[in-house]
């Protein structure tokens, strides 16, 4: 039985198509992850450090739970439209996760439901 997965991830949410015996499914993951911190001019006390701590801590538990939703795929698509799904592929070569599944790494606009579905469907040769 082929198991096939397609990720469309950004900061703000994942949503993971699943494809198994021509059954596709799809789900959202919806992140905690808050906006970047940005500075301007200096800040007595390390804050900067302490909160970019605080976003890459709270990134790597998304990441996390984007990876636990995976299952073990026999083929891997991950896209989207910044740096998130490069940095979920590092964090997949960190885990015990099917990183060496990945077949294809793509720049896609934000996307809705739907293409995001079709996208997967057309990688994999999925029949609509």
């Amino acid at each position: 039985m082929s198991h096939d997965v397609g990720v469309w991830i950004d900061h703000k949410k994942a949503v993971i198509v699943s494809i198994a015996e021509g059954q596709v499914s799809s789900r959202t993951l919806e992140s905690d992850v808050g906006a970047h911190p940005h500075y301007s001019g200096s800040r007595e006390g390390g804050g900067e450090k302490k909160d970019e701590e605080h976003h890459n801590q709270d990134l790597d538990r998304y990441y996390d739970d984007v990876i636990g939703q995976l299952g073990e795929p026999d083929a891997l698509l991950l896209f989207g439209p910044g740096e998130a799904k490069l940095q979920l592929k590092e964090r997949l070569g960190r885990s015990k996760g099917p990183s060496e599944r990945i077949v294809a790494v793509e720049s896609t606009d934000k996307l809705t439901d739907p293409p995001i579905v079709a996208k997967v469907k057309e990688h994999y040769r999925i029949a609509r």
